[in-house]
């Protein structure tokens, strides 16, 4: 794959590439001050080259599905949004800027899913869950500098939008709640595929107007580091010397055997960082396919730059290891939720097909 700028808002859009993905996540608050935390991420796959279990079945060139949480920490609960396929409607990409309207088939009814750049570097995003508009305080973040990576055996083209100011809404148990906060965005594509790839990601939105982006990538032979920090001027800096400590609290899942640690120690001598991570939320682990991930809320104190700083972020464990005696009740599980999703799609159609028909007699 080579090295092209990075063009706005033409590389919002998809990208021929064996895997895709706009990741959003962010943490809220209400007028009372209780606080959440989401996450909507949509993918877009190469049925035939991702190898992704099951995926490659579907007659299709791309398959686009989402994976969604919302979570309520004041009272340590989250609602997964997670389907193995979505369908968009027809006029998705067809706007200047970049835009996608989709639903999962197997829902009663239809609601809309929909990710839609309003301006520069603005969103609306809606699911089942959230209806939220975005806007950027700073610049796109380029990981590495030119936005594309290269983590020794595999490379991908990667941006940020770090600093997003959140409004909107949040709803639970069929009531909608007015939220405020902030949010992070990712956009990455690769001609990759990353179903066995280990790897342990940070999100971090300090109080000082500084974000903080830093992961280890695991494939097995070799680990990769990375860290972008940016300012409040958007000025920014890259390295891969980068240390991340996991400290002693975990949770071990109790679907999968997989252990998280839940609280870690990142160093970055270069950023004169220091500090400390701690999520206060356990039970958010996601499944799709055979791959699981952790995927939620923290917290961050210590020394950034030198000088002391406190912030909140997203932390995102892919791939630990799992228990392999339940990899093949996980295969079945995921084979089988495919074929209802599926066959409800079937359904669907045949239910349409008549009722145009039947009004024509």
């Amino acid at each position: 794959m080579k090295y092209k700028k990075i063009r706005f808002p033409k590389d919002v859009f998809p990208h021929d590439k064996v895997i895709e993905w706009w990741y959003f996540n962010g943490n809220l608050a209400d007028s009372s001050g209780r606080r959440y935390s989401f996450m909507h991420c949509l993918f877009r796959a190469d049925a035939k080259k991702s190898k992704i279990p099951f995926i490659e079945r579907i007659p299709l060139n791309y398959v686009l599905f989402s994976h969604g949480l919302l979570s309520d920490i004041s009272q340590k609960k989250t609602y997964q949004d997670v389907y193995p396929i979505v369908f968009r409607s027809v006029d998705s990409y067809s706007k200047p800027r970049f835009f996608v309207n989709f639903a999962p088939p197997s829902m009663k009814g239809y609601l809309n899913y929909e990710i839609e750049e309003t301006g520069p570097h603005c969103f609306r995003v809606k699911s089942k869950f959230l209806d939220i508009m975005l806007r950027s305080k700073k610049e796109p973040l380029l990981e590495g500098g030119k936005g594309f990576l290269d983590l020794d055996s595999k490379q991908t083209f990667y941006y940020s939008l770090t600093n997003m100011h959140a409004d909107g809404w949040i709803i639970i148990d069929k009531k909608r709640i007015h939220v405020t906060g902030k949010a992070w965005m990712d956009h990455q594509w690769a001609d990759e595929y990353y179903t066995r790839d280990k790897w342990s990601w940070f999100s971090i939105q300090f109080d000082n107007d500084t974000e903080l982006v830093c992961f280890e990538y695991d494939v097995g032979k070799k680990k990769s580091y990375l860290a972008s920090i940016i300012d409040k001027k958007s000025r920014s800096k890259h390295t891969s010397n980068v240390k991340l400590i996991p400290d002693k609290r975990n949770w071990k899942s109790p679907v999968t055997g997989a252990v998280y640690p839940l609280d870690w120690k990142i160093i970055i001598p270069e950023f004169d960082v220091d500090i400390r991570i701690s999520s206060p939320l356990k039970e958010q682990e996601v499944l799709f396919s055979t791959i699981n991930y952790w995927e939620g809320p923290i917290s961050a104190a210590g020394k950034v730059f030198g000088k002391s700083a406190k912030g909140k972020g997203f932390m995102e464990l892919a791939s630990y290891p799992m228990d392999k005696s339940l990899t093949q009740r996980l295969r079945k599980h995921v084979e089988n939720s495919l074929k209802e999703e599926l066959v409800q799609t079937k359904e669907k159609i045949l239910d349409i097909h008549k009722a145009i028909f039947s009004r024509k007699k």
